[in-house]
């Protein structure tokens, strides 16, 4: 391989890494339940850009979008009678094909991947 196809093969690499490639955040993402670690809760990410909440009824996520390493939630929230729209914008600090960690400040979130034909 020449110097200069090197060279460009290291270019392409690094940009790669630095904007990241966030298309195989999609699909269920789940975490146990805080006290119910045989249940569990997440979400699911699907490819036209709409969200759905998963086993979490007063979280009704809408959609989802990336920018740059930030995953955006949008979603409303459904408590004490009331209707709050809302995003949450969170780092995403580490993703492979089964385990996604969004960090918010000091919180980090583990989320496995969870089979699409599960519920």
């Amino acid at each position: 391989m020449s110097k200069i196809g090197w060279l460009a093969g290291v270019i392409c690499l690094l940009a790669s890494c630095g904007n990241g490639d966030y298309s195989s955040v999609e699909g269920r993402w789940v975490e146990p339940v805080p006290g119910m670690e045989n249940q569990f809760q997440g979400f699911d990410l699907q490819k036209d850009g709409k969200a759905e909440s998963i086993n979490m009824a007063t979280l009704v996520y809408e959609r989802w979008e990336t920018d740059g390493n930030d995953l955006i939630l949008y979603g409303k929230s459904l408590g004490n009678g009331q209707v709050i729209a809302f995003h949450d914008r969170m780092k995403i600090a580490e993703l492979t094909d089964n385990t996604l960690v969004l960090q918010s400040g000091e919180v980090r979130i583990t989320y496995h991947r969870e089979n699409p034909s599960k519920d």
